[in-house]
Formats: structure tokens, sequence, C-alpha cells
């Protein structure tokens, strides 16, 4: 009996560990936020909000109106930071926020920027 609950009890941690990294492996996106949404702090509030839930990549206004986020995180990180872009900022009035799948950017690791306008 004991070894089968030795084995049973590895088991179990070897399939813990392995949900753990897979719940925390970084993935890339790339949200383009639609709306009121330059003049108004959105790319302060997007910082900020990264820096808050350790995100890493960089936002910038599009010469068409809308701002471009790059980031990178854990899926959970981007559900709560997905939620945060489609509130914005308090003057910012947000009409659609499209995802994208990008690929992860090592030259972001461990920062959070606001790049100039594209």
């Amino acid at each position: 009996m004991r070894t089968r609950w030795s084995s049973r009890g590895r088991n179990l941690g070897s399939l813990l560990q392995f949900w753990r990294f897979v719940s925390d492996a970084k993935i890339a996106k790339r949200y383009f936020v639609s709306g009121m949404v330059q003049g108004v702090g959105f790319r302060f509030f997007t910082q900020a909000a990264a820096e808050r839930l350790r995100i890493h990549g960089f936002v910038r206004n599009l010469h068409d109106g809308r701002v471009e986020v790059f980031a990178m995180g854990a899926p959970q990180q981007h559900a709560e930071f997905r939620a945060l872009l489609e509130r914005g900022p308090r003057f910012s009035s947000i009409s659609a926020v499209q995802e994208e799948s990008a690929t992860p950017d090592p030259q972001y690791n461990g920062e959070f920027v606001i790049n100039p306008s594209a």
C-alpha cells in the first residue's frame, strides 16, 4: 500500500507542477484599441495597469487614432489586462479592442514602455 500511495503522490505532484507551468507560461498578444483613446492618458493608464499586473511590452499611438498594445504575460494576466483595456481611463471611450496572437519579443522582457507613435 505504501508504494502505491507514494507513486500516486509523485504523479499528483508532477501533474500539479505541469498545470502550474502551463498556467504560468508566457504568451504574447497584440491589442488594438479603438474609440476616444488618444489625448486622454490612455498610454499612461495602460503602462500603469501592465506594471501592476507584471506584464511586459509596449503601448503606442497609431496615426489612424487607435492605440496599439504589445503585451507578454500569462493567460490570466492577459484576461485581467484586456478587461482594463476595455474599460480605459476616466475620460476615454472604448469602442473596440481587437486581439491578435503575437511572437514574444525578448527586447521587452522585464519592462513595459511607452513607445513613440507609429
